[in-house]
């Protein structure tokens, strides 16, 4: 995504009231990979990974709010059962 593209999804993000201080950690988290990862749109990720970048403590509460992402329409989780390979995550633009 390009600037405008991120301004505007900060921006959906933003007044949305469904969101929450863990969605926003969340996000904080998979934002952060993304530049890591110097990627523009497809993140390889990892829940422990997600958990500690995020500082969500609890199995339930990291799959609630990440679960809760997705139904809002913000990401797009793709899993992969290989051990060898990770799951992905797509930022979706509006």
């Amino acid at each position: 995504m390009n600037a405008k593209q991120w301004n505007l999804f900060l921006e959906r993000v933003g007044s949305d009231t469904r969101i929450n201080v863990w969605h926003l950690a969340l996000l904080i988290a998979l934002l952060r990979l993304a530049y890591i990862q110097n990627e523009k749109k497809v993140i390889k990720v990892s829940r422990s990974r997600l958990m500690k970048l995020s500082h969500i403590k609890t199995t339930p509460t990291y799959h609630k709010y990440f679960k809760e992402l997705q139904d809002f329409g913000y990401i797009t989780y793709v899993p992969s059962y290989h051990p060898g390979f990770r799951s992905t995550v797509t930022f979706n633009t509006l």
